[in-house]
């Protein structure tokens, strides 16, 4: 299905159409995701979609997984685990706040990475605007917040961290594979490892058919289906703008919950979701020009 979805869009579609399409689909997955909570929970949520996009991986790629050196494997399987606990963190986020508000707190991740050691004055702009939206969503009774869950807030930014060493991990580990291969691996161990996780918190659950097709497509619309497009997008996009591009999940993490789930946000959602989007936008911008 994604070899042939790739082979339809690598034509005319412009470039920054797939990315805008991956975005869509990433926040489309979460949504998803977020209607499966009363029937298995944030854990055996993740674990239907790390467990699914696994399989789809392995199936479509087919990657030769032996013949490397030890210290290889230790990196992708922690790779993996950062990717399990990210999602299991935002998961669980999710299940206390809403979509807009959770993705523009775990950005906290990305753009830090992205102006980690930077000198430039002008980036210390791009981490006040992110400080001050992160401010207007801290719970009621902290600086005057928006009034949310301070374990959705707290668990949120600790998917942030982890996705910032998501980021870091998934650069080393794609050096030491080819390919998709190290994902691959790293996504078999995430299975293996959120399936403790999974099976305590839904049991049998799991093996409802339309809990299995909801996992399933969470994990098309999660994992499989935006990498294939994002990795077309790079093979003709340059960095600068595909980072501009990935900087509005915020702003549509936000639609989407409006649309999909109904989640209307107050005005100090709203201007964090602005501020955090611009922020990242910005420091997308200032990376590339280094």
């Amino acid at each position: 299905m994604v070899r042939r979805l790739r082979a339809r869009v690598a034509g005319p579609f412009p470039p920054e159409g797939l990315v805008l399409l991956a975005v869509c689909s990433v926040q489309l997955g979460a949504a998803v995701a977020k209607g499966l909570f009363e029937e298995v929970g944030p854990g055996g949520t993740v674990f239907l979609r790390v467990g699914f996009a696994a399989a789809f991986l392995l199936l479509l790629w087919r990657p030769k997984v032996r013949g490397y050196p030890p210290s290889a494997y230790r990196l992708a399987v922690s790779f993996g685990a950062v990717l399990a606990a990210m999602n299991l963190a935002f998961y669980s986020a999710l299940d206390r706040i809403p979509l807009g508000v959770a993705v523009t707190l775990e950005f906290v991740g990305p753009l830090g990475v992205a102006v980690a050691g930077s000198r430039r004055m002008l980036d210390l702009l791009w981490v006040a605007m992110a400080a001050a939206g992160i401010l207007l969503l801290a719970p009621l009774g902290a600086f005057g917040g928006a009034g949310l869950d301070p374990a959705g807030v707290g668990l949120a930014l600790l998917a942030g961290c982890f996705w910032a060493a998501y980021i870091l991990l998934g650069g080393w580990t794609g050096r030491a594979f080819p390919g998709s291969t190290g994902l691959i691996i790293a996504m078999c161990a995430g299975a293996a490892l959120t399936a403790p996780v999974g099976l305590a918190s839904a049991g049998a659950g799991l093996l409802e058919a339309q809990v299995l097709l909801a996992g399933a497509a969470v994990a098309l619309l999660s994992s499989a289906v935006p990498y294939s497009l994002e990795l077309e997008a790079l093979r003709r996009l340059p960095a600068r703008v595909f980072g501009v591009l990935m900087s509005l999940e915020p702003a549509v993490a936000a639609l989407v919950g409006f649309v999909v789930l109904g989640e209307r946000l107050g005005w100090r959602a709203l201007l964090a979701v602005l501020l955090v989007t611009a922020a990242a936008v910005g420091a997308s911008r200032s990376s590339a020009a280094q």
